[in-house]
């Protein structure tokens, strides 16, 4: 594609367009994706809502996607795309219908203040480490029983309390 017909299509990518493309690579911070003759990247945050260890395990080479258009550099030539804008964030589901539930979920991380602990597919809460008596966190992959004690759509952050 010639240098005017690349900058033809990307003054046609405005913020906030939704269109499809072609995965071209993956790379360990992202995803090339071809969008009618130029080549945008999805980095690793704008992939999926849910932890991943590798962005292979979202999408595959030659994969066709719909992506969001988040950003348009002219000047560098540059298109920055987003696969997670248009999945439904699972918070904002769990704040509407989980709050105050009892559910039982695998520890995801453990930190000097607490634990993070998966309450629904793509959500994780904190448990802080006052929570736990004898002052021993547990470990990953262990499956605590919590409640959903608060939820701060603003922050992204959950607080779970020991049942």
């Amino acid at each position: 594609m010639a240098d005017g017909e690349v900058l033809g299509v990307l003054r046609a990518l405005e913020v906030g367009r939704v269109c499809r493309g072609v995965v071209r690579s993956i790379e360990r911070f992202g995803v090339f994706v071809d969008v009618g003759g130029v080549v945008g990247l999805v980095s690793v945050a704008e992939l999926a809502w849910r932890r991943f260890g590798d962005a292979s395990e979202v999408v595959r080479v030659g994969q066709e996607v719909v992506v969001e258009v988040l950003d348009v550099d002219l000047d560098r030539e540059r298109v920055s795309l987003s696969l997670k804008a248009l999945q439904p964030d699972p918070l904002v589901e769990v704040a509407r219908s989980r709050l105050g539930d009892v559910v039982t979920g695998p520890v995801t991380k453990v930190v000097p203040f607490g634990v993070f602990v998966e309450v629904d597919d793509g959500v994780e809460g904190l448990v802080h480490a006052s929570e736990f008596a004898d002052g021993v966190l547990p470990g990953e992959g262990r499956e605590l029983r919590v409640r959903i004690a608060d939820i701060n759509l603003r922050s992204r952050r959950v607080r779970l309390t020991l049942v």
